[in-house]
């Protein structure tokens, strides 16, 4: 796992790596944009409405005015806005580097660690969709049950994160193996490392958290908006192709120690033949004629 975890790291810096990470990126924020042109401030007028009907917050509205603070209520909705499309976000993303990034990095590692692999393809574009889409909808049925329990402090630092690593684990693992093993070796994989990539899964989850202290900064800084946003959205990005190249290298590594642990001693090298056993040769016929005796006829 360590192994694969800094060659993930050295392959982030390969230039192919870096225009990879920036394909998804355009993507995205050309769809942010897009909807956030036709929906962002509907969105963000009707929920602070919603907020002011509420006569919890008409207190603390006052409470803040009376404290200086008059002008945070303008931050609230957006702020509340940006936490509930944060895991949209993060969902999206991965599923945007899962479908389009993960086979070229897949082609990249293969050609230049594992040109040997044989590719068994037990997994097509459109399974992996599916895949991909099952998992995130239960990751999502997960995140929306869950949430009361954030409220308990140790909780919200442990769910959250296992439910993302769970997901990438899922989402990560199949694509990284749908080249190159069969649906038999996926499955087996799958079982024999499940402890190990739920534990990348989760490391990714957390490292993961890093484009929030962007999104944060965006919140703060609101003349920075429209260019921490996007450079967090890259973040995400690029947090997610190093997880690729991550579940790559380990899986990849994986599948090649299965294989090599079912082949058989003796194959590729053929037995030599048996030695026939020598009839025996009489002693007599084994022991030379004797010299002719001088003066004999020759």
């Amino acid at each position: 796992m360590i192994d694969a975890f800094w060659r993930a790291a050295v392959y982030c810096v390969h230039p192919r790596v870096i225009a990879l990470s920036f394909l998804p990126l355009l993507l995205m924020v050309g769809a942010a944009l897009g909807l956030g042109y036709f929906f962002w401030d509907p969105l963000v007028q009707w929920l602070a409405g919603w907020l002011d009907a509420w006569p919890v917050w008409a207190s603390v509205w006052q409470s803040l005015e009376g404290w200086g603070w008059g002008a945070a209520k303008d931050y609230v909705a957006p702020l509340v806005v940006i936490v509930c499309l944060a895991p949209v976000v993060v969902i999206v993303a991965l599923l945007v580097v899962a479908l389009l990034a993960t086979p070229a990095l897949v082609s990249l590692v293969a050609q230049r660690r594992f040109p040997a692999l044989e590719r068994k393809r037990g997994g097509s574009w459109w399974l992996s969709l599916a895949w991909s889409l099952g998992s995130a909808l239960l990751a999502l049925v997960a995140l929306l049950l869950s949430m009361p329990l954030w409220l308990i402090p140790p909780l919200v630092l442990v769910l959250p994160p296992l439910i993302w690593g769970w997901l990438t684990y899922r989402v990560m693992a199949f694509d990284a193996l749908a080249e190159h093993a069969s649906a038999e070796e996926r499955a087996e994989l799958l079982r024999r490392h499940r402890v190990a990539l739920l534990v990348m899964g989760v490391v990714s989850g957390f490292l993961g958290a890093a484009p929030a202290i962007v999104w944060a900064s965006g919140i703060l800084f609101v003349a920075a908006f429209m260019v921490l946003v996007p450079l967090g959205i890259w973040i995400y990005t690029l947090v997610f192709v190093f997880s690729s190249l991550w579940f790559i290298h380990y899986c990849l590594a994986g599948l090649e120690r299965l294989r090599a642990e079912q082949v058989p001693p003796a194959r590729g090298a053929e037995l030599s033949p048996a030695p026939q056993e020598q009839p025996a040769v009489p002693l007599a016929a084994a022991v030379p004629p004797p010299l002719l005796e001088a003066g004999s006829d020759r």
